[in-house]
């Protein structure tokens, strides 16, 4: 018996198969990150989406605030209704910190956003914007930060021809309010 062809055919037994298990690893490995990616991606957009939601349904109810018997359980509602607790909870558990972190502060603004118009205030007034455009900045800075991470191309207002992502340089309430002294 020739031991020299013996060891050599188990060594390289041995390389094949571990070959095989580590090619076998390394594809498990690709497809769990990119179905953990595809999962973000998904209640990303899923917590924009809800947030758009809400906000639109907060200016209904700040246009035509007589509309509503109570102002402050309709506007409470308004979150309910786009589900946005609940989207914000898978948030939290699939999101990475930056994004969780864009995400929680996009959601403090519609809060804050959801407490003035409880308050009656009109898309008109003051104490409405005060609050929309640190609101609009915050869902800028969410997508910004989703993009960034999702397919790592910056995006800048700029881009838009904006010199902010607030849109006070497009509003013409805050342009008149400015020039109104204030």
């Amino acid at each position: 018996m020739d031991w020299g062809t013996l060891v050599a055919t188990l060594g390289g037994g041995g390389i094949a198969i571990s070959g095989t298990v580590l090619a076998d690893y390394l594809r498990h490995r690709h497809e769990r990150d990119r179905g953990a990616e595809a999962r973000r991606r998904a209640v990303y957009i899923e917590f924009i989406s809800a947030a758009g939601v809400c906000h639109a349904r907060l200016r209904q109810i700040a246009q035509d605030p007589d509309a509503e018997a109570d102002l402050d359980a309709a506007t409470r509602a308004a979150l309910s209704d786009a589900a946005i607790h609940e989207v914000r909870e898978r948030l939290f558990i699939d999101a990475t910190t930056t994004i969780a972190s864009a995400g929680q502060a996009m959601f403090e603004h519609l809060r804050g956003l959801q407490r003035v118009v409880a308050t009656g205030a009109s898309p008109a007034s003051p104490a409405f914007h005060d609050v929309y455009h640190p609101y609009l900045a915050a869902v800028w800075a969410y997508r910004v930060a989703v993009r960034d991470e999702l397919e790592g191309v910056p995006l800048s207002p700029a881009v838009f021809g904006w010199g902010g992502w607030d849109g006070k340089d497009r509003c013409a309430i805050c342009e008149a309010a400015g020039a109104g002294g204030e």
